[in-house]
């Protein structure tokens, strides 16, 4: 059973959905600037090394947030956390509408990724706060689902205004600017399940820490956020230029379509899987992973938008049950008071792969040119994600002869409820290991 949580103004079961749409619209804006950093590119006349640096400042704010207030929602609650990053979030949206250079667009990135870093950790941690039970794979679910749908609702979303409304490069930022000043307000409609508890100034300390039962999983699984951010970054960074440059397309709405197959894929197969067990889920998912990349650097090397597409779906479906299952392990392994502290941790790893890769890919592409770079950049994504199935393949062998007694994944007839609660550390013996 959940510990009872204060009466908030709203039912608990609203309060889910509302952080869940919250997290979407979030993630949704991070991505909303992919397809128009083409047009910015056109406009201001900066070089791809500028473009990445633009996408990658929003990666290093985000990160900063993370490594400083990731863990504040533990102490002081997830409400004022969420709300104060709400309304940087809207700051960021009023810096793009009237950005009119690189500058503004640097600052308006920066502050969108401080809000970004800010929020995810402490909606990700009430997600599995306010889910139905300990055991749902409700939180871990969405919690996968939203980097995918908000990243793909954005990138299209945003490619359709910029080929068919009036005034591209602001329309999309004054309406997510009315959508975070709403959110705003109504998150002290929400239950507050966190009692707010001493070490608030501490834990804005920059560090990054996992709870001792938990490393070992969180070294298993990070293999699989590599490659899955990784490829992440590829799209949302050079996927518009590729199509641009690589295919010969120079729709706006097609450079779009690239990040909204790629996370919409993921979006689907995270749903497909989302009951199965997850250490298979991510043996297979990296696997797949791997197969679309090399299929997508296949599509680039012939110039072919069909099998460009197609690739990138494979590898969406890829990505989004490789970074699923890893969750769904590491999240069954947080108790309710280190939640939003293995949560940034996750993030952490995550998003220097979508960044510090797609950086070196701008500072590569004016001498290597850009589809010598994705070539490079890919066949780096297809390691790791082979890294990972391997890792897993092998882990499945040693949960199988090891000392302790579990419903270990590798067990056919187990039914996913007790696969789940397995790899997240339970035992006949002494019940669930959650850190204090």
């Amino acid at each position: 059973m959940h510990p009872k949580l204060p009466t908030g103004r709203i039912p608990r079961p609203v309060a889910f959905w509302l952080l869940a749409v919250t997290l979407l619209a979030i993630l949704a804006a991070s991505a909303a600037p992919s397809p128009l950093y083409v047009v910015y590119q056109d406009r201001w006349g900066f070089s791809p090394t500028v473009l990445t640096t633009i996408f990658a400042i929003y990666v290093v704010a985000l990160l900063v947030a993370l490594l400083t207030v990731g863990e504040l929602s533990d102490h002081i609650g997830r409400r004022p956390v969420l709300a104060a990053a709400l309304i940087v979030e809207a700051a960021s949206m009023v810096v793009f509408l009237s950005a009119d250079g690189v500058g503004p667009l640097l600052v308006a990135r920066a502050l969108q990724g401080l809000a970004t870093g800010a929020a995810t950790g402490a909606i990700s941690a009430g997600l599995l706060d306010l889910q139905p039970s300990p055991t749902s794979s409700l939180g871990p679910l969405l919690n996968s689902l939203a980097p995918a749908v908000g990243l793909a609702a954005g990138a299209l979303g945003t490619g359709l205004l910029v080929q068919y409304a009036p005034a591209p490069t602001t329309l999309v930022f004054a309406l997510f600017t009315v959508l975070f000043v709403v959110l705003a307000a109504a998150v002290f409609l929400l239950p507050e399940p966190v009692t707010p508890r001493r070490g608030a100034w501490a834990s804005l300390r920059p560090r990054v820490a996992v709870p001792s039962h938990a490393r070992r999983t969180f070294v298993a699984a990070a293999p699989a956020l590599i490659a899955t951010w990784a490829l992440g970054g590829l799209h949302l960074a050079l996927g518009p230029s590729l199509t641009t440059e690589g295919l010969h397309i120079a729709s706006h709405l097609v450079g779009g379509l690239v990040v909204a197959t790629l996370f919409g894929a993921g979006a689907a197969a995270s749903l497909l899987v989302h009951s199965a067990p997850p250490r298979r889920v991510m043996a297979a998912g990296t696997l797949v992973l791997a197969a679309g990349t090399g299929l997508t650097l296949l599509a680039l090397a012939v110039s072919s938008a069909p099998l460009f597409f197609l690739a990138t779906a494979v590898a969406g479906a890829g990505f989004g049950s490789s970074f699923l299952s890893a969750f769904r392990s590491l999240a069954a392994l947080a108790g309710p008071g280190d939640r939003a502290k293995l949560i940034a941790a996750v993030y952490v790893v995550s998003y220097l792969a979508l960044s510090v890769p797609a950086v070196l890919a701008g500072l590569a592409v004016p001498s290597l040119g850009l589809k010598a770079t994705a070539t490079l950049y890919g066949a780096g994504v297809m390691v790791f994600a082979l890294l990972a199935t391997v890792s897993e393949f092998a882990g499945r062998r040693t949960s199988v002869t090891g000392p302790v007694l579990v419903a270990s994944s590798a067990d056919p007839d187990a039914p996913p409820g007790r696969l789940e609660v397995a790899a997240a550390g339970w035992t006949a013996e002494s019940g669930p290991r959650y850190g204090s």
